[in-house]
C-alpha cells in the first residue's frame, strides 16, 4: 500500500500511518474533550443546547445511576433505542462510563425484530423512547429485560418547553401508542438519583467491546459486530486526520446531524469525532420532515453535512433548500448507499460545494476509504483508503488480484471489527485478517476504489442493508403463502426498494392483505414496494428458489438459468 502512488499525490488527506491511540478508552477521550471544550456547545436539539461540561456532569449522573442504583455490572448490554435527542448522547456516553456495552437499536423496529436482538445480545437494560414502548411490551412478555428506562421527547428540552412538547406530541399528534410496562424508571428520575451517587470507574482494556453494533453482515439473519475500544478510537484517529483540513481553524465549526445516532456511521463520525474536535452538532430528530429540516438548515453556518443520497434528493426537491447559507460548507459526504451522479452535480450546482461518496460497513466502524473535499474527488467510486487501513481485491479463494480486476473488496486495519457477537465467524475474514466486506469491487490505477455489484443478494433500501431470507422468513410464515421470493430492483428514490414474487396457498389472498402482514412484522424499510403473484417460482435442480432469474426478468433480460 505505502508504493501506491496517491500516498504522494493526496498527503493532507491520506497519510499511510498515523499514530492511532492517542486514549486508551473511551472515556478518556469524553473526559478529555469535555475538559478541553468545556464551555462550548456540544450539542444542540430543538432550539436548546448543551455544553460539553453539561454533558460531561449529566452522562456522570446516568453512570452513576446504571452502576450503584441499578448494579449494573462491566460488560453488561445496555439497548439504546430512540431518534436524534440530547438524551441519546447522554445515555451512550453515560453507558460507557459505567462500563456497560452498548447495543444500538433502530427504534422503528416491529416487536419481532427487537425482540431477535435483546435475545441475541442478552440486553439487561434498555433506554428508550415512549413512543416506541407499545413495541416493548410485547417483548417483556417473552424476554424479560432487567431494567426499563423511559424518556419522553421533550424531556431535555427544559421544564416549560419540554412539558408542551411532551403534551403535544402525546395529546395533540397522538404519536404515543398506549402501552403497560410495568416498574419500568423514568429518565429524568435516573438523573436526578444519579446525581447523589458517586461513579466508580471501571477498569479498561483497548480490547474491552464498547458497542455491538447490528447488521445484515455478508450473509444470513442480523448480528453484533464486535466494536472495541480500541476499533472505534483508531477508526476517531484516522478520519480525524481525514477531517482536518475541512475544518475551519478561526471559527465555530457545525456539524449537522440528520442521520440517526444508533446507525454506525453517525454514532462514530457525527457523535466520536466531532465531539472529540469541539463541534457543535445540530440533532435532527425526524430528518423526513423536509421542510422543518431546511427551516433548522437555515439557523446555521454548517461546515459539514453528511447524509445519504436520499436524504441529500429530497433537500434538493425542497424549493426553499436553495436560499440556505451555504458559505461555511466544505462540503457533504454520503454514505451507506451510492451517492448518485445526478444528485452529486446538482448539489454542486445548488449548494457551490462538492457532495462525495464513503464507504464503510457497521463491521469497520464504519468508514474505510472516501472521497476528498478539496476537488479531487472522483464520481461514481467511493475514494481512497482511510490511513492505516488496508484495502484489495480478492478473489474467492483468497487470493489478491491485480488492479483494474474485478473480485471481492476486503479490508484490514484497526477499525475492523474482532467478529460477531457469540457467532460462527468462519469465512468472515480471508487468511491475514482480511475482512470479507461482501461487496464487488475494483481497484483504478491511481487506487481510487469502485463497488461494481453487490455480493449474493443483498438489498440496499435508504442506506440500509436488507437480506431476502429475512424477508422471505416473515412471509412465509403467512398461513395463505406458499412460497416467496425476494429480490432488489432499482429505484430513483431509495436506491433500491424491495420487490417479492408470491406463490398463493390460499387462492383468496390479496396484495392489501400481504402488505399489512409485512407492515406488522417489518421494519418500514424492509417492507416490499412490489408484489407479483406467480403460479410458480424458478427453480435449481436441487430446489433452490433462483431470484437471478427473477432479477433477469425484472430487468427484461433473458435468462440462461
Amino acid at each position: 500500500m505505502k508504493d501506491f502512488p496517491w500516498f504522494k499525490k493526496y498527503p493532507k488527506v491520506v497519510a499511510h500511518e498515523i499514530p492511532l491511540y492517542e486514549y486508551q478508552n473511551l472515556v478518556e477521550l469524553f473526559e478529555d474533550s469535555c475538559k478541553r471544550y468545556k464551555d462550548q456547545v456540544a450539542y444542540e436539539n430543538m432550539g436548546v443546547k448543551l455544553t460539553y461540561d453539561q454533558l460531561y456532569k449529566l452522562s456522570g449522573d446516568f453512570a452513576a445511576y446504571l452502576q450503584k442504583d441499578l448494579g449494573l455490572k462491566k460488560g453488561e448490554r445496555i439497548a439504546i433505542q430512540m431518534p436524534n435527542l440530547l438524551q441519546f448522547p447522554v445515555a451512550f456516553m453515560g453507558a460507557i462510563r459505567a462500563g456497560l456495552i452498548v447495543v444500538n437499536t433502530n427504534p422503528l423496529y416491529t416487536a419481532r425484530e427487537m425482540e431477535y436482538q435483546f435475545k441475541d445480545a442478552e440486553i439487561s437494560a434498555i433506554v428508550i423512547v415512549a413512543n416506541f414502548c407499545f413495541n416493548l411490551e410485547k417483548v417483556v412478555a417473552h424476554n424479560p429485560i432487567k431494567h426499563i428506562i423511559i424518556t419522553q421527547l421533550g424531556d431535555m428540552l427544559g421544564t416549560l418547553k419540554g412539558a408542551l412538547v411532551n403534551f403535544v406530541v402525546k395529546k395533540v399528534k397522538k404519536m404515543v401508542p398506549a402501552y403497560r410496562v410495568p416498574q419500568a424508571h423514568s429518565f429524568k428520575e435516573a438523573l436526578q438519583k444519579g446525581a447523589s451517587l458517586t461513579l466508580t470507574k471501571p477498569d479498561f482494556a483497548l480490547s474491552d467491546i464498547a458497542v455491538l453494533q447490528y447488521t445484515g453482515g455478508t450473509t444470513g439473519v442480523s448480528k453484533g459486530a464486535q466494536l472495541s475500544h480500541a476499533n472505534i478510537i483508531g477508526h476517531n484517529s484516522m478520519i480525524k486526520q481525514w477531517f482536518k483540513p475541512y475544518m475551519n481553524v478561526n471559527r465555530e465549526n457545525v456539524m449537522v446531524t440528520a442521520i440517526p445516532l444508533y446507525h454506525i456511521f453517525a454514532l462514530t463520525v457525527n457523535g466520536v469525532l466531532m465531539f472529540n474536535t469541539g463541534v457543535k452538532n445540530v440533532l435532527i430528530t425526524n430528518a423526513r420532515d423536509i421542510k422543518g429540516f431546511v427551516k433548522e438548515l437555515k439557523k446555521h453556518k454548517f461546515t459539514i453535512l453528511t447524509g445519504v443520497n436520499t436524504l441529500f434528493n429530497g433537500l434538493l426537491n425542497n424549493p426553499d433548500f436553495k436560499d440556505v447559507d451555504f458559505s461555511a460548507l466544505h462540503g457533504a459526504v454520503g454514505g451507506g448507499m451510492a451517492v448518485q451522479d445526478a444528485v452529486a452535480d446538482r448539489w454542486l450546482e445548488v449548494t457551490g460545494k462538492p457532495l462525495v461518496e464513503g464507504y464503510g460497513l457497521s463491521e469497520t466502524s464504519p468508514v474505510l476509504c472516501c472521497n476528498p473535499l478539496d476537488g479531487t474527488h472522483r464520481k461514481g467510486t467511493i475514494g481512497l483508503p482511510m490511513p492505516n487501513t488496508e484495502v484489495a481485491i480478492f478473489d474467492d479463494s483468497g487470493n489478491q488480484l491485480p488492479q483494474g480486476e474485478t473480485g471481492e473488496i476486503c479490508a484490514r486495519g484497526p477499525q475492523v471489527m474482532s467478529g460477531y457477537w457469540q457467532k460462527d465467524n468462519e469465512g468472515v475474514f480471508f487468511p491475514g485478517g482480511w475482512f470479507r466486506t461482501g461487496d464487488i469491487g475494483l481497484m483504478e490505477a491511481d487506487g481510487f476504489f469502485k463497488i461494481v455489484d453487490r455480493k449474493k443478494d443483498m438489498i440496499k433500501v435508504s442506506g440500509f442493508n436488507v437480506f431476502p431470507n429475512e424477508v422471505e422468513n416473515v412471509i412465509a410464515s403467512f398461513a395463505k403463502v406458499k412460497e416467496v421470493a425476494a429480490i432488489g430492483v432499482p429505484d430513483p428514490k431509495s436506491g433500491e426498494v424491495i420487490k417479492i414474487y408470491v406463490v398463493k396457498k390460499d387462492p383468496t389472498l390479496t396484495e392489501q392483505e400481504l402488505k399489512t402482514y409485512c407492515h406488522e412484522n417489518l421494519t418500514n424499510y424492509k417492507v416490499p414496494r412490489h408484489i407479483v403473484f406467480r403460479d410458480d417460482l424458478p427453480k435449481s435442480n436441487v430446489g433452490k428458489i433462483l431470484r437471478r432469474v427473477l432479477k433477469e426478468e425484472h430487468m427484461g433480460i433473458q435468462s440462461t438459468q
